[in-house]
């Protein structure tokens, strides 16, 4: 029997729909993604950690949910984490059938698993155009009649939450290529998708992955690679102290940065960062290289930005967003540093920028 839930966000507006996954309450910051595919991969992005999240396309759940099991490389098979991060789910039409070669369950049964809340039959449309105009913020997601559920309504800001810290590694984790080893290169992960790994593997590269807050200066390595993650990156104070200390080492070493790792880049650099109004989260953002006439359509998930304005002189945009002209992407002007705000390895797509790990590779000796 379907049961009656709300979603109240912090301005009082609700919105009324069906519960599905687990029947508890939950509370976070309520953000939309325009993909229209790839739910396995959003639910499992620790990037959404602390984030109720909506999907703007109005079918969910049709396709179920692959293998959630780990592959001999210690990476999951299909997904980008070993678990749910997102608080809850809130879509507009959730399919009870599914249908799919590589399904093994449906996405109600994992969510009840993984005891993540959903919401269905909600009017996404509306939901999204109210976040589009007010900006992302806080709600709660509660079960009408039910006050005997576990209750999660944390009233903890969003931004005042260094979420990085709770979902990275807890301790160094080394992952072998899949080809004969090339370079060493240490990983700082914020929060990173197992498809950067994945990627990184493919092209012969030992991954030595460490903790956000991890000294890595001291380790022998080729390069470093930062990775993405959930948050204001003014949480990551420790992470950039690190990475500013890396910039400054007498033996110059390539450096790449996804996401997050952009924005810590950036700021270990000397460059500010700032809130978007709602965050970038979908897989059609048009994305320019700076200087050249090429445009690449991007896959991206993040509610920050870097200040170009702020950058020191030594570095320079690389990429900038063609609908908002926001920063996607910095790089030394003679150094072999760069970074992108967006996922060049997206999962479930679009791979058009996957070259940038060939770049970054090549770079590495």
């Amino acid at each position: 029997m379907k049961k009656q839930a709300r979603l109240i966000l912090e301005d009082g507006t609700e919105f009324s729909g069906w519960s599905f996954g687990a029947e508890r309450r939950t509370a976070g910051e309520v953000v939309f993604n325009t993909a229209m595919t790839g739910y396995p991969e959003s639910l499992t992005d620790p990037s959404y950690a602390g984030q109720l999240l909506v999907m703007t396309y109005p079918l969910a759940g049709n396709y179920g949910v692959p293998s959630t099991g780990m592959s001999a490389s210690g990476l999951p098979l299909f997904m980008e984490s070993e678990r749910i991060h997102v608080k809850a789910l809130i879509v507009a039409d959730y399919s009870e059938a599914y249908s799919h070669w590589n399904a093994k369950e449906s996405l109600d049964a994992w969510m009840k698993r993984e005891g993540v809340p959903g919401l269905t039959g909600v009017d996404t449309r509306r939901l999204t155009k109210l976040l589009r105009e007010r900006g992302v913020m806080r709600g709660r997601l509660i079960l009408d009649h039910s006050p005997e559920l576990e209750e999660d309504e944390s009233t903890e800001d969003y931004g005042s939450v260094n979420w990085v810290e709770r979902v990275s590694c807890k301790e160094v984790v080394t992952y072998q290529p899949m080809a004969t080893k090339r370079h060493r290169l240490v990983l700082v992960d914020c929060g990173v998708k197992a498809n950067i790994i994945r990627c990184l593997l493919q092209r012969g590269v030992e991954v030595v992955r460490v903790p956000w807050d991890y000294d890595f200066n001291q380790m022998d390595f080729d390069g470093l690679f930062l990775a993405n993650g959930p948050g204001d990156p003014e949480r990551c104070e420790a992470t950039v102290a690190h990475v500013r200390q890396f910039l400054h080492h007498e033996r110059v070493r390539p450096c790449m940065g996804i996401c997050l790792g952009n924005q810590l880049l950036a700021r270990a650099a000397g460059a500010m960062t700032y809130k978007l109004k709602y965050g970038h989260r979908s897989h059609n953002q048009p994305v320019q290289r700076v200087g050249t006439p090429q445009c690449f359509i991007t896959s991206q998930n993040h509610g920050y930005a870097v200040d170009a304005n702020t950058l020191p002189e030594e570095w320079s945009p690389l990429f900038v967003n063609m609908n908002d002209g926001s920063n996607e992407g910095i790089r030394h002007k003679e150094k072999p540093w760069m970074s992108a705000q967006f996922h060049p390895e997206a999962c479930s797509g679009p791979v058009d920028t996957e070259f940038l790990f060939d770049e970054f590779v090549n770079m590495l000796r």
